[in-house]
């Protein structure tokens, strides 16, 4: 389903381009009404990857309008449709109770279904369903309902709201969606900061962090992976609601990590019908689609029918341009990237301008299924623009509607074969399932031991957990005991030297709990962790930074001072200790500033002291404040410890906004003489604080910024997400570092044209590039700027705001829509740039906008 961005004031800028492009669109695809196909024309349509198949598994009038679809425990194929999405050009009738659940079954085991129930019916734009026992719970007309089958014939007798806020909007585009069900047995959604789990017989939603657009996954880690229109694949690097636990840091990585920086497309047909169209560079010469706009539902593969290479791949859906992409996903120093395998042929691509893939599942039997909602418009009417408006009419893929395919994928030489009915399975089955090869086979094993609540199986997940020769079925083995309330201190530490990070790490994550409640387990716990962190393996290490968060805070401390010594250069591994000291943080930091392993300047040392100092100041805390002040020796220069506390004071002191903070004496830094602080930044703390005497006045501010409260508060947030994404080779000071990249000071590449500046953050740039009348290129500095697409536009407008007004740069605010207009005026560039190529492609567009 397509899920624009920024169309609608895209849209005027972009009237005077449309005029000009029109005709060469025209010239490019006229190739007449695309007209709807039989399942069977649309089959002969494919271009798959070799070695595979596809087959038809179920098509209209059986399905209409498939978004979602799953299977159950049996081997049933549950099935949300849409029917109610765009009846017409206007999408009108939308809000008419026209959708539907149905549950399809294969009888005879040949592969296709052949028998189909309506589950619930007379619903408006159902969006999301996830089984539960005895039932499901479906999201429609906004809310999230609660149903059940109380007799077993597949159709819901009841209907419970668990929650009506579920969706958060009314534009299906923009709407929660998702459910989920995850390693920690908490349902999580796209588009939402909302999880759900079912606890003592009821349903609680717990806030979480905001993830995607449309569609959500996990690898065999449990880590969630979902995706934006235009970035088609992120994930978290950290389970769930730890890095948001420090209300005083806001983390600039670990969730939402861009996976791929990759965009670009493949199409085998021309794509005119996509909203963008007359803008240049959404299409190529030949009209087909450059990269992603209606990126969704990316789900890891996670099965052995598909050969060997597939296992752990993401594959990602573009109903705009026909096509499933696939991405080879590889793990490395606590961070995932992906790639495409073979650019320039996608792994399932169509001639059928109807083919809308918007969903995959992986079924019991190994194959990839996907929902094809199989319609000419999938733009919703609050974005369509004239252009799509009249690109759809005249290429007549207004009708039909009501039409949809279900598809797998599997290899050519695959013979289907009748499902397993785990419903029936013993308590023990399904525990040898947690070890089976196939995730789903696992993920559905755990789901339904919990759903049974069979006490008795806790030995054997026990001895599973404990001498299991499967990672993963030690892995599933330790979640099941979890969901089920069966978990001990004792396994669970024991478990913390199991030979697998991530069954090690699992463990020492589910310990947490216990070590709140009880002061032993506490202290052994943080023993333990003192002993091991110096051997162990970098994943176990992250999570025992994220664990310190419950240790006492000597122990915790001690053990946060020493990682951050050792791995202090991951921002990851930055974030997540600045996530477990939550009101710890200015005794963390008057201990570093004392440690011997903390008095040498290193970039890291340095960033990390800046961001406790800022955590410190956004907590407010007069006493706490003060104590930060009078840490600054006014006797003597200021060494690089206090200068990188004095930036963070400064930033934080231009958000204006704030009131000043009342302290109980006057510190002598702002009292005394001393040529440690500028005259502006002095101005700057004097607006900061008030004592006994001294009243905060903001104007006596420097009046050399050109920021409003809002830009200034801008500022200090890019300050923090530019130490963790530039300062690695700008310099946290701006300057420059030597082989890695020129200074950011007095250059006109960022004091110039903001749009210049974006599209260089955005696709990266190559080759020499002139600074203050000096050229740089390698050795001097690195080859290759890398592109940073995957960060959203409001990160990267925080940046800029930062960078052109720091250091004495002044260059004023740049727009809030910059970024954002830029990313989409300029989609279609998949390689850095040059000096050369960007000026002259900024001159270009001058000329032609007259300016």
């Amino acid at each position: 389903m397509a899920k624009p961005v920024h169309y609608l004031y895209v849209l005027g800028a972009s009237l005077l381009g449309l005029l000009s492009f029109k005709g060469k669109i025209g010239s490019l695809l006229d190739d007449g009404p695309s007209p709807a196909h039989t399942p069977a024309e649309e089959q002969a349509t494919f271009q798959l990857e070799p070695g595979l198949k596809i087959q038809l598994v179920a098509a209209e009038p059986m399905v209409q309008d498939p978004v979602v679809i799953t299977f159950d425990e049996d081997g049933r194929l549950w099935v949300v449709e849409m029917r109610g999405f765009m009846p017409n050009i206007n999408g009108e009738g939308e809000d008419k109770p026209v959708g539907r659940i149905s549950v399809l079954e294969d009888t005879n085991g040949d592969g296709q279904m052949d028998a189909s129930t309506v589950y619930l019916d007379s619903l408006v734009m159902p969006r999301a369903l996830a089984l539960i026992k005895g039932g499901a719970l479906v999201a429609e007309s906004g809310a999230l309902w609660l149903t059940k089958d109380t007799n077993g014939d597949l159709k819901a007798d009841t209907k419970t709201l668990i929650d009506k806020d579920y969706a958060g909007s009314g534009l299906p585009e923009h709407s929660g969606n998702g459910l989920w069900r995850s390693m920690d047995n908490w349902f999580y959604n796209a588009k939402s900061r909302f999880r759900y789990r079912e606890v003592d017989g009821k349903w609680l939603r717990d806030s979480t962090e905001a993830r995607g657009q449309w569609g959500i996954s996990h690898d065999d880690r449990g880590r969630l992976h979902y995706n934006y229109n235009w970035s088609q694949l992120h994930a978290d690097l950290v389970p769930p609601n730890y890095l948001s636990r420090n209300k005083h840091h806001t983390p600039t990585t670990g969730i939402d990590h861009g996976l791929t920086i990759d965009r670009r497309v493949y199409p085998i047909r021309p794509n005119p019908a996509v909203n963008r169209g007359y803008i240049p560079g959404t299409l190529d010469k030949d009209g087909r689609l450059l990269e992603f706009t209606a990126a969704c539902s990316p789900l890891v593969y996670r099965a052995q029918t598909l050969p060997a290479p597939f296992y752990n791949n993401v594959f990602v859906c573009e109903p705009a341009g026909n096509l499933i992409k696939r991405n080879l996903s590889e793990y490395k120093d606590l961070l995932i990237a992906a790639r495409d395998p073979h650019p320039g042929k996608e792994f399932l691509a169509s001639t059928d301008e109807r083919f809308r893939p918007v969903h995959t599942a992986t079924g019991p039997d190994g194959g990839l299924y996907v929902a094809d909602m199989y319609r000419g418009l999938i733009q919703h009417s609050a974005y369509v623009t004239p252009y799509l408006k009249e690109k759809t009419i005249e290429r007549d893929l207004v009708l039909p509607v009501h039409r949809g395919r279900i598809w797998r994928i599997v290899p050519e030489n695959w013979q289907p074969a009748k499902a397993k009915k785990l419903s029936a399975a013993s308590s023990a089955d399904l525990v040898a399932e947690l070890a089976n090869p196939d995730g789903w086979h696992r993920d559905m094993a755990q789901r339904l031991l919990i759903e049974r609540n069979d006490k008795s199986v806790q030995l054997a997940l026990t001895d599973l957990a404990r001498r299991g020769t499967s990672n993963l079925g030690r892995f599933h083995a330790l979640w099941t005991l979890d969901g089920l309330k069966m978990s001990s201190p004792d396994l669970l530490s024991a478990k913390l030297t199991d030979a697998d990070p991530l069954v090690s790490s699992t463990a020492l994550r589910l310990l947490e709990p216990f070590a709140k409640a009880d002061k032993a387990v506490r202290t052994k716990l943080g023993e333990q962790l003192l002993n091991q962190w110096e051997k162990a393996p970098i994943e176990q290490v992250l999570q025992m930074t994220l664990t310190a968060g419950v240790l006492d805070p000597a122990t915790s401390q001690r053990l946060l001072a020493g990682i951050l010594n050792k791995y202090g250069e991951s921002a990851l591994i930055r974030d997540a200790a600045l996530s477990s000291l939550f009101n710890q943080e200015l005794a963390f930091l008057q201990t570093l500033l004392t440690s011997p392993q903390w008095q040498t300047q290193e970039p890291a040392k340095e960033i990390f002291l800046e961001m406790l100092t800022t955590s410190v100041i956004r907590k407010r805390n007069p006493t706490e404040l003060a104590a930060l002040l009078n840490r600054l020796n006014i006797s003597k220069t200021a060494n690089w410890q206090e200068k990188a506390m004095l930036t963070s004071l400064t930033i934080q002191g231009s958000t204006s906004k704030l009131k000043p903070v009342k302290l109980a004496a006057a510190p002598k830094i702002l009292t005394q003489p001393t040529d440690k602080i500028t005259p502006e930044r002095l101005a700057v703390l004097n607006a900061m604080f008030e004592w006994p005497g001294h009243v905060a006045s903001k104007t006596a501010l420097p009046k050399k910024s050109l920021l409003n409260d809002d830009e200034q508060k801008l500022f200090a947030s890019g300050r923090q997400i530019y130490l963790s994404t530039c300062s690695g080779c700008h310099g946290t000071d701006g300057a420059g570092l030597k082989r890695f990249a020129p200074p950011l000071i007095g250059s006109d590449w960022v004091l110039g044209d903001e749009k210049r500046l974006s599209l260089i953050v955005l696709h990266g740039m190559e080759g020499p590039v002139e600074v203050a009348k000096r050229v740089y290129d390698v050795p001097d500095i690195l080859p290759v700027m890398p592109s940073h697409s995957t960060m959203d536009d409001g990160s990267i407008t925080a940046i800029l705001m930062y960078i052109r007004n720091e250091w004495g740069n002044n260059a004023g605010p740049i727009g809030k829509r910059v970024v954002s207009m830029t990313r989409v005026t300029s989609q279609g560039r998949v390689v850095p740039w040059t000096a050369k190529e960007l000026n002259n492609y900024i001159s270009e567009g001058k000329a032609t906008s007259g300016k």
